[in-house]
């Protein structure tokens, strides 16, 4: 029980460290950009650590046979609760007199603020309802030691257990690659658009329909891959990424740009989805956590790759064109 209720304290913890980061971007003030750029990194980091424990727990709520379902509807219920966040920021910034603001600045600052509540509400049911696992001891350890050393301890036996599991560690070595693509055309879509002359409200929209069709397509995924495969409908997803790209490269159009965001979000929660429903299939299911911890970490890697690469293509080839088609490489 001690356990349980300190694990869930580190969840709650680095809950509010985000939050109050979050909070306080609303403190940003003109040319403030090394404030701006520390609390964006203390977000991220307290994120991606409260997302080690969600995901974590995805092999103790669901039985093997509904993982896929479970972990896609919460992508889908998470696109549906981002988009309504979304679309209230965007109602108060792009027109801040209608909601009694004084100007675009104060929209933007409530929209961080509300950000922040949010976060922190809707992690309440989470903390209260969603039962810990109970702890596994291994060998030599004994319950009351320090965490923290426990846990350094356990880092290098729990890597060399995950190349134990050959499949597993397989899956992270694929999940870099191919979701290092996956993350280079969400980050350099927006600065891609700006460059063909895709304006500033016509890319919020299009961020708005990814979210939205995100939420029945991720559903739809959940039940695909109760029919082919989680693998399989992973596969699918990679080959309308792919599809991605090339519209990409041939894109000069306002409503080009829709229908490259119209694919992404028919894609982008089911592969997500599936791809941590498909490790926790292949991880021992009472050291979740800890492996887990290893998918965020490889998670993380997929954001330097593909950027890298995109920015050798349009320094060789003078255009983010080419750089489009690159992608296609993960």
């Amino acid at each position: 029980a001690d356990y349980r209720a300190r694990k869930k304290a580190m969840l709650a913890v680095f809950m509010l460290i985000g939050v109050a980061a979050t909070l306080l971007m609303v403190t940003i003030g003109r040319g403030e950009w090394m404030w701006a750029a520390v609390l964006f990194m203390v977000a991220n980091i307290a994120v991606a650590a409260t997302l080690v424990f969600h995901e974590s727990l995805l092999p103790h709520i669901a039985e093997p046979a509904e993982m896929d379902r479970v972990c896609a509807a919460g992508y889908a219920i998470g696109y549906l609760g981002g988009g309504l966040l979304l679309l209230l920021n965007l109602a108060w910034i792009l027109t801040p007199s209608t909601s009694g603001l004084p100007d675009t600045v104060a929209a933007i600052k409530l929209s961080l603020a509300s950000v922040g509540v949010w976060w922190l509400i809707f992690t309440v049911p989470l903390l209260r309802r969603v039962p810990e696992p109970p702890l596994v001891l291994q060998p030599g350890e004994r319950a009351g030691e320090n965490a923290v050393r426990v846990a350094f301890a356990r880092v290098w036996a729990t890597f060399r257990e995950l190349r134990g599991h050959r499949e597993a560690f397989l899956m992270l070595v694929a999940f870099l690659l191919y979701n290092d693509g996956i993350q280079t055309i969400i980050r350099m879509a927006s600065i891609y658009g700006a460059e063909i002359g895709i304006d500033r409200d016509a890319t919020i929209a299009a961020f708005v329909i990814v979210q939205f069709v995100g939420v029945p397509f991720s559903f739809l995924f959940g039940a695909l891959a109760d029919r082919i495969g989680a693998k399989t409908s992973i596969f699918l997803s990679l080959a309308v990424y792919t599809g991605i790209s090339v519209v990409g490269y041939f894109m000069s159009s306002t409503w080009h740009f829709f229908v490259l965001a119209f694919l992404v979000g028919t894609v982008q929660g089911g592969s997500q989805a599936l791809s941590r429903s498909l490790f926790a299939r292949m991880i021992p299911r009472h050291k979740s956590s800890e492996f887990f911890g290893f998918f965020a970490v490889f998670e993380k890697f997929a954001g330097i790759f593909g950027p890298a690469l995109f920015a050798a293509s349009v320094t060789i080839f003078g255009s983010s064109r080419a750089a489009v088609l690159s992608v296609i490489v993960f």
